[in-house]
Parts: structure tokens; sequence; C-alpha cells
């Protein structure tokens, strides 16, 4: 079986009526391209906060700025179960694609209001929401933004263009996160990042070899002069205007661990590429870790599925 498979890199605008509209128009513009599939970076909508680790005082825990900072971003998020959801679910369906992306997820009442969540989020051509996957552990200082996902949605899903999953970000470090991926049974795995600089690309390259699947690993821009004006960029960081304090790096990778598309940095693009799952079939006949490379009568592994409170 066959496919094209993109990648969206692009600035994310910061608000969510916007964003949708971005969204909707990039991916028209990966399906006009001949896209079955489509993915966008970590946390898209609203766009990630870079600026945690580039701007003086972004890391305070009692600083106005970072507070109201927050405040925005929760503003601009998506609920899941509420009308910016669904929007991307049409979006999903006025394309005929399957669509992947990284959103900030917001409670809007009862238990766990308050929270936001850095969420992964499937979808069908038909417009159907196929996973829900909540970022397990929040790294560094997203900490102080984020809350504890679960294992809920640690699993690929079927679709048109076969079984897909997705990690975020430091995820792809979590060897049982892996496996349960593994487990699963994917043909396409989307792996979200900030940006996909070295460690990244070797950590995507590694789990594409790994898990005998394709990776799209996605990665986000943001120029310097579009970090939040409340805060100062840090001056060992942040050198102008033009820097791109978000450089992208999105890349294909198939499931022998070498390129398909190699690396694109510093600029907007689509990236796409035309994929061959049976390419997956033949590689796992030297390995399977899920399969006859999973040695059962020697190791056991179990996921605690559930939504966590």
């Amino acid at each position: 079986m066959t496919l094209i498979a993109a990648i969206v890199q692009a600035e994310a605008t910061g608000i969510l009526a916007s964003a949708l509209e971005q969204t909707r128009a990039l991916a028209v513009e990966a399906v006009a391209a001949g896209a079955d599939l489509v993915a966008f970076p970590e946390t898209w909508i609203p766009g990630y906060p870079v600026w945690l680790d580039v701007c003086r005082d972004a890391g305070l825990w009692n600083h106005p700025p970072v507070k109201e900072l927050y405040r925005t971003m929760a503003e601009h998020s998506v609920v899941v179960d509420g009308s910016s959801a669904s929007a991307l679910g049409t979006i999903a369906r006025d394309c005929g694609a399957t669509l992947v992306m990284g959103v900030v997820e917001r409670v809007p009442s009862g238990t766990g209001y308050g929270t936001l969540y850095n969420t992964l989020l499937t979808y069908g051509p038909d417009g159907a929401l196929l996973n829900h996957h909540r970022k397990l552990v929040p790294t560094y200082t997203e900490r102080l933004l984020w809350g504890q996902g679960d294992a809920d949605g640690v699993m690929a899903v079927d679709t048109p263009v076969g079984r897909v999953g997705g990690l975020i970000c430091w995820e792809h470090w979590m060897p049982l996160a892996r496996q349960a991926m593994h487990q699963s049974g994917e043909a396409i795995h989307v792996a979200v990042w900030p940006t996909v600089h070295e460690m990244h690309q070797v950590a995507s390259r590694q789990y594409a070899f790994e898990g005998r699947c394709v990776v799209l690993a996605a990665g986000g821009l943001l120029q310097a002069r579009n970090l939040p004006s409340s805060l100062e960029p840090h001056p060992d960081r942040v050198t102008g205007p033009d820097q791109w304090v978000m450089r992208g790096g999105s890349a294909i990778i198939g499931p022998d661990g070498q390129y398909v598309v190699e690396p694109v940095y510093d600029t907007p693009e689509i990236l796409l590429a035309e994929i061959d799952l049976d390419d997956c079939r033949r590689e796992q006949m030297t390995l399977d870790v899920g399969g006859h490379y999973a040695r059962p009568d020697c190791f056991s592994f179990t996921v605690q599925r559930g939504r966590r409170q």
C-alpha cells in the first residue's frame, strides 16, 4: 500500500480563531499536493511556549507576565469536547485526509479545571476523533504549564492509510511508552517536537528503526520577533529579531531508520513523500519488538489504560 504523507512546518499564530483558519489553509494545500495524511508539530495550536527557554524570568513561579501568558494560552487552547476540536474534525472531513496535530488542551469545567495538557489529536478523513493522547510527563520548564497525562491514548489507531500512532517530544526516550506503541502495531508514527534538533533527529530515526515504521518528525517554527513582548529575550540565547528560536527540522524517515526526506530548517514548508507501507513488512523480517523479538516468555508488559482523573 502506498500513500502520500505530509508534514506542515510553519509558525503558529497563538490565536485560536486564526490558528483554525491557518490549519485549514495549510491542510488544504497539503491535500491539493496529494497528501493522504497531514501532520502538524507539537502544540501547533496555539503554539509552543518556547519563551520558557529563551526569555529572561520566564521560569519564575510568581512572575505576573508569565501568569498572564498562561491565562492567554488557556484562552486559546483546544477543548476536546468543544467547538474548537469539532472544527478540527471538520477540517479533516472537508479535506478527506487523516489529520494528526499537537494542541494545548484545556479542561473547561469539573475535575481538572484549571489544568492544561500537551495533547496529540488524531482525526480520520470522516472527521471522527480517533485518538486523544495527553503527554505523559511535561519536560523541564513545561511542568510550569501542563499537567501529567496518562496512557489512555498511548496506542496506534486504524485509519484508511494504515495504523497511525504518535508520541510527544521526550516521550520518545521513555522505553515503556515506545514499547506500548510498538505492540499496538504502528505503520506510521507521528513524532511531534518543538524543534527537531540533532538529538531529536537521533530519537526519531531510532524510533523508526526500532518500531519498523515510517516516522513523520514534525517540528515548529518561530522567529524571535514573535516572542511575547511582555518578556525580555535572554541575550545569551536570542541574538536578534530574525533569529529562528524554533527551527523546524521536520523530516520523514523510513522503517530502516534512513531519511526519506532530509530535515528542513529555518523555513516554512510542507514536506511530502510517497510512502510504501510494504517496506514496514519487509523490515519486520529482521526485527519486530512487538512480535518475534518480544520474548513474552521472558518479559511481561502491561499498559494501564483509562483516563487519569
